[in-house]
């Protein structure tokens, strides 16, 4: 079972509890998003102590990120952004970064290799911009359908096109950062695997799981690359999708 690159996302209780008739047990899933907020909160942490002359390593960490994401919200969403989503946008970049990060660890769960639990995040986003939109724009928020500019013997068809690409966001949002976690979990444990598969065979299968082990180290620091670009593409996207809330048609 523990040569099975699919086992490593099988769900396993740590503590079961029944709220209502509903499964509320706890999980190494439910483990890994408390680790993951654990981490970002000390990292918070770090940021909010005295400012020292030259800061320390968690100092330093924390203040990237908060300007990182800062310029990255302003850029796509404008000032109003920064000061209505900076928040929110970095609450979901710091969680999704530490859960891939944690998730790297051998024997770690990774929270975000579970589609319910990207769908969930993708699924907050689209109901904040929806909720945002109306509430800031009213009716207006629908122009965000009907582009200005556009002939009206083909409006119908672009605002028809525009409806299927707003309500398939949450899924491109979702399974974008599920199916890249997922997958590079697999390939890391099937490479792996190969390593001691060949090496049992005797000494030329030694030799020659140089190669799967080579390529595991290799794919080991590809998916840290991927860990952190995953993290910044989901927080890019919801700043994008904020903005259309903020800026209907624009």
């Amino acid at each position: 079972m523990s040569n099975d690159p699919m086992h490593q996302f099988h769900i396993e209780r740590i503590a079961t509890f029944d709220i209502g008739g509903l499964d509320a047990s706890f999980s190494y899933a439910s483990l890994a998003m408390v680790g993951a907020v654990a981490g970002v909160s000390y990292l918070m942490w770090q940021a909010i102590k005295p400012a020292s002359l030259v800061p320390g390593r968690g100092q330093l960490a924390a203040e990237t990120a908060y300007s990182f994401i800062e310029n990255m919200v302003r850029d796509s969403a404008g000032e109003e952004g920064v000061k209505r989503f900076f928040p929110f946008v970095f609450t979901l970049f710091a969680f999704i970064f530490m859960a891939n990060m944690i998730g790297m660890f051998p024997y770690f769960f990774t929270a975000t290799s579970q589609i319910v639990v990207t769908a969930t995040l993708a699924l907050i986003v689209f109901a904040t911009v929806i909720i945002v939109g109306i509430a800031k724009n009213g009716l207006g928020f629908f122009k965000l359908f009907a582009p200005s500019g556009v002939p009206v013997y083909i409006l119908w068809f672009v605002v028809l096109i525009e409806i299927i690409s707003f309500f398939s966001r949450p899924l491109s949002h979702s399974v974008r950062l599920w199916a890249n976690i997922f997958a590079g979990h697999v390939l890391l444990k099937v490479f792996a695997g190969f390593v001691p598969a060949m090496g049992s065979v005797g000494p030329l299968g030694v030799v020659g799981s140089i190669l799967p082990f080579a390529m595991t180290v290799a794919l080991y620091g590809l998916e840290f690359l991927v860990a952190g670009l995953q993290a910044y593409v989901f927080a890019i996207l919801t700043c994008i999708y904020l903005n259309d809330a903020l800026h209907p048609g624009h």
